[in-house]
């Protein structure tokens, strides 16, 4: 893992958000939000998830985003974009910085012992004749 700190993190999400929503319109809706959830939710989602992961999504991040986006609809266009652009780069910094799924495997240090198997040289190398 990097000594990458939070803050750091946090910066680099917000300075890539900044580029990936440029305008106050590409902050994804409330609508889009709740339809994320609902999505989330549904048989096929779950049992995709229990498939691969072995256990229920969990889907409460997304009814945090909803309720987040209901909270700031008073807020000007760029003030939401802003908050929604800090509460993305927090997430996106956390999970930077904490474990996820693909840090399962351990990277080798060495080859394995008697890896790749040696071909013998009766009957796997020599070539078919055609009579």
């Amino acid at each position: 893992m990097s000594t990458l700190n939070f803050d750091t993190a946090v910066k680099q999400e917000e300075e890539y958000l900044r580029k990936l929503y440029p305008n106050a319109e590409d902050v994804p809706g409330c609508m889009t939000l709740f339809d994320t959830f609902i999505s989330c939710n549904v048989i096929s989602s779950q049992v995709k998830s229990l498939y691969r992961y072995g256990h229920m999504a969990e889907c409460a991040h997304k009814a945090e985003d909803f309720k987040f986006c209901m909270s700031s609809k008073s807020l000007h266009p760029e003030e939401r974009r802003d908050a929604w652009i800090r509460r993305r780069a927090e997430w996106w910094a956390q999970r930077r910085l904490t474990k996820s799924s693909e840090d399962i495997w351990d990277v080798r240090t060495e080859p394995l012992s008697n890896y790749p198997p040696p071909r013998s040289e009766a009957g796997v190398d020599a070539a078919p004749t055609i009579d």
